[in-house]
């Protein structure tokens, strides 16, 4: 996932014929409806967002699993997620499924509302065999419910702390300094390298809850237990990365900022010697050419006391999903071969679009393991695939998305000094309205 720059993405088709097939419902994939269907048809059509991206991606899997099957035609209808999710709740409840598309994009943290609501739009891909082990368990839990599998993972979520390593220099630490510690050890070098240089090691957009859900998942823990309930409240894991929030801007190691714009700006103009984010950030880092070469990444900091306390975790990230329009055993074995089974296919689009694999075995190609420039030579793309397969597996809950906003506005509370249980009490009665 390319989080926020998805949201500019504009509507529009980004087609690859690999044979002059029609669509497979016989709908226009100009006009953004469907196009499954069971059959001999041999058109697979997909919805997704971000052309230099999702949509690249797939007509590169579309060009490879053509090598062995020429005559199966790709049609990708580019589709802003909003879109997406506006087309998928309409369509489950006018029962109008023959209007969806083959394949579609979900984000992870929207898989399990959506597979709980509208079950009628999953084909379960369970027995297909995609082999589900060579994927992190933490993001294959994601589209799993009861067992069964309804999701073939793909861009890489996992968290990373990127690091200016010259301003590092200045205050006489390295990125060895920062690799497998705790908060406690992150927050006291960020006090000395900010007295040091004058520079924040870390920032973040105000009244969002990002960094907390990212050291909530570290520790195995989440806003909701294994049945979906919310545990905003009674919940220690979570009182705790809210203090470590609060000390890392209360001691200025953390520089709250206004807007995604102005957090890219952060560490692109140098105002910031750091970052902690999904791996997708690596992008936005490398627009500024003229840091090339200063920058390393690592593990994130553990929260030592609590559940696992490990230094992994994730943020976004997206799955494939065969809906129940399609030509199930055509999309099932395209996503197999490709998305679940090709080296080729991601030593292809990691250089052009820094599509990093969730897919495990993708990490032993020989390009994965080059050495990065931008990055001082590490083999960033490696490390990103190691560090997702020990992210700690949790329940995001079919109400993610209110639960992570009904903490960001907690957070905003406690910082302007509200009581934290308080707050969080306030953020619980949030969800459990939400759900009624």
């Amino acid at each position: 996932m390319r989080k926020k720059m998805t949201l500019a993405s504009v509507a529009g088709v980004a087609t690859i014929t690999l044979a002059l097939a029609g669509c497979g419902g016989g709908s226009d994939p100009t006009d953004g409806g469907g196009g499954g269907g069971d059959g001999d048809d041999q058109t697979l059509t997909v919805w997704a967002w971000d052309p230099a991206f999702n949509v690249y991606a797939m007509n590169e899997a579309a060009t490879i699993y053509q090598q062995d099957n020429p005559d199966v035609t790709v049609e990708v209808i580019e589709t802003p997620w909003e879109d997406i999710q506006t087309k998928l709740t309409t369509l489950a409840q006018t029962g109008e499924l023959e209007e969806l598309p083959d394949i579609f994009l979900m984000q992870n943290n929207a898989f399990q509302k959506n597979l709980i609501n509208y079950p009628e739009l999953f084909t379960a891909v369970t027995d297909s065999g995609i082999d589900f082990t060579e994927f992190p368990e933490s993001v294959v839990a994601f589209s799993t419910t009861e067992g069964d599998n309804y999701g073939v993972p793909f861009d890489n979520g996992a968290a990373v702390t990127a690091l200016r390593t010259d301003i590092l220099a200045e205050a006489g630490y390295t990125v060895e300094d920062f690799t497998d510690i705790t908060w406690d050890e992150f927050i006291a070098n960020g006090e000395d390298i900010l007295a040091k240089t004058g520079k924040p090691l870390l920032s973040g957009t105000a009244g969002e809850s990002d960094l907390i859900t990212m050291i909530l998942q570290s520790t195995g823990a989440s806003l909701f237990d294994a049945d979906g309930n919310p545990t905003i409240t009674d919940n220690d894991a979570l009182l705790q990365a809210i203090d470590v929030y609060t000390r890392l801007v209360e001691t200025g190691v953390l520089v709250e900022v206004n807007s995604w714009d102005e957090y890219i700006g952060t560490f692109v103009n140098s105002n910031v010697a750091g970052t902690i984010n999904g791996v997708w950030i690596l992008g936005s880092i490398q627009t500024a050419a003229d840091q090339t070469g200063l920058w390393n990444i690592t593990n994130l900091p553990s929260l030592d006391g609590v559940g696992e306390a490990t230094n992994y975790s994730a943020n976004g990230g997206s799955s494939w999903v065969v809906s129940s329009n399609a030509n199930t055993e055509l999309a099932a074995d395209f996503l197999g071969a490709t998305f679940a089974g090709s080296t080729e296919f991601y030593d292809t689009i990691l250089p052009s679009s820094g599509a990093i694999a969730n897919w495990i075995p993708a990490s032993e190609s020989a390009v994965y393991a080059e050495p990065h420039p931008f990055f001082a030579d590490q083999p960033v793309f490696q490390l990103a695939v190691e560090f997702g397969a020990q992210v700690p597996s949790v329940n995001t809950g079919a109400y993610y998305y209110e639960g992570r906003d009904a903490v960001s506005a907690a957070i905003t509370n406690i910082l302007n000094g509200a009581d934290p249980e308080s707050a969080l009490a306030e953020a619980q009665a949030t969800v459990e309205f939400a759900m009624q």
